[in-house]
C-alpha cells in the first residue's frame, strides 16, 4: 500500500495582525500545523489535520477554509468549553512583527490545549487505517504546554510508529504559549526546554530556526545536532533570508534563498517551507544524493519565499505550478 498522506497535529488559530501603526488589525487563519496542512493541499498532497477548535465563529471560519482546501478533518475535535485561540501579532519600532499575547477568552483554556486522547481512542480503528496510508506525521511543540494535549500527541506518536510513519517535528519555540497557559505558566524555562528536547528525540526529521538551535543545543551545525539524538534524525536549520543549512540522509550542505524585493509578510514562511520539502519527499522519493537534496530544499525555499509575498500564512501559499514557474525564472 503506497503511503502518500501527511497527518498534521496541533494548533489551528487566528493570527490578529496589527497594521504598521498598531492601531488597526486584520484577522488571518493560522497555526503552524494548520498552515502546513493547507500548504500541502495547495501542492496536491493529501493532508489530514488533527486538532481541537472552539465551537465559535473563529472555529467555523477555520473549518470553512479547511473544507475549501479539502484538508481532511475526520479527526477534528470541537470543544464547547473553550475558545479558538486568537494570537495578537504586533509590530516593533522597525515594523517587524512579534507575538504580544492572546485575545482574552471567556474560558480558562484555549481549545488547542484540550485535544482529547479519549476522543481519539473512540476513532482508533479509523486512525489505524489512516496511518497505513500516511508517510509523514508533522507536529510542533506548542501542544506540550498543556498536559491534556501533550498526553494525546504522545499517544498519536506511538500509534504512528506502529505503522512506520516518519515523524517530522518543527521545533517552533513559542514561549508565549507556555507563559499564558494555566497549565504551564509556572513551569521553569529549563523544564520547558528539557521537555521539548525529550519530545523531539522521537523525530526522524527536525526543522528548527538558527536561534532555536542555539537555545536548545548550543550548536548551529545540523550534523552535530543530529549526533546528539538517539534516532540520528535529519536536521534542517533555517535562518531568515540566509542560506538553509541541512543534514539529510547522511549528506550535509547549505542552500541559498533567492533574494526578493517583494516581501510583504513573513508569517507562516517556515510552515510553507516545511510543506514544500515534504511534498518533494513524497512526490519524488527520499533524496539519495546531494543534488537531489539541493533540489528539494530549493523547492521548499521557493514555497516559503512566495508565501512572504502576500499577507497572512495561508492565503498566499503557492501551488506547484507557481513554484515551478518561479524556479524556472531563476534559471533563465
Amino acid at each position: 500500500m503506497k503511503k502518500t498522506k501527511v497527518v498534521c497535529i496541533g494548533e489551528a488559530l487566528i493570527d490578529r495582525i496589527r497594521n504598521k501603526s498598531n492601531q488597526g488589525f486584520k484577522d488571518f487563519l493560522g497555526g503552524a500545523p494548520a498552515n502546513v496542512a493547507s500548504a500541502l493541499r495547495k501542492l496536491k498532497i493529501d493532508s489530514i489535520f488533527i486538532g481541537s477548535l472552539g465551537s465559535d465563529d473563529f472555529g467555523k471560519k477555520i473549518i470553512e477554509q479547511f473544507n475549501e482546501l479539502e484538508v481532511n478533518l475526520d479527526f477534528l475535535q470541537l470543544n464547547n468549553d473553550s475558545s479558538t485561540r486568537v494570537v495578537n501579532v504586533d509590530r516593533d519600532q522597525y515594523g517587524d512583527r512579534f507575538f504580544s499575547g492572546f485575545e482574552p477568552s471567556l474560558h480558562s483554556y484555549f481549545a488547542d490545549e484540550a485535544l482529547s486522547m479519549k476522543l481519539i481512542e473512540k476513532e482508533l480503528l479509523n486512525l489505524e487505517k489512516c496511518f497505513l496510508r500516511t508517510q509523514y506525521l508533522v507536529t510542533g511543540t506548542n501542544v506540550l504546554s498543556s498536559p491534556i494535549s501533550s498526553e494525546t500527541i504522545f499517544f498519536l506518536l506511538e500509534q504512528a510508529k506502529k505503522s512506520e510513519v516518519k515523524i517530522v517535528i518543527d521545533l517552533n519555540w513559542r514561549e508565549i504559549f507556555w507563559d499564558y497557559s494555566n497549565f504551564a505558566s509556572d513551569t521553569s524555562k529549563k523544564a520547558r526546554i528539557n521537555l521539548i528536547k525529550n519530545f523531539i528525540d522521537h523525530a526522524h526529521v527536525i526543522k528548527l530556526a538558527k536561534e532555536e538551535a542555539t537555545l536548545f543545543f548550543a550548536l548551529e551545525n545540523p550534523l552535530l545536532i543530529s549526533q546528539q539524538m538517539s534516532k540520528r534524525p535529519d536536521v534542517i536549520i533555517t535562518d531568515g533570508e540566509n542560506p538553509v543549512s541541512w543534514y539529510i540522509n547522511g549528506f550535509q550542505g547549505n542552500t541559498k534563498i533567492p533574494k526578493s524585493q517583494a516581501i510583504v509578510d513573513t508569517t507562516g514562511a517556515g510552515d510553507a517551507f516545511l510543506a514544500g520539502l515534504i511534498s518533494q519527499f513524497i512526490s519524488f522519493g527520499y533524496p539519495t544524493g546531494e543534488l537531489e537534496i539541493q533540489a528539494c530544499v530549493s523547492f521548499a525555499n521557493a514555497c516559503g519565499l512566495l508565501t512572504c509575498q502576500g499577507e497572512g500564512a495561508i492565503e498566499p501559499q503557492p501551488n506547484y505550478e507557481k513554484v515551478s514557474k518561479f524556479l524556472g525564472s531563476l534559471i533563465s
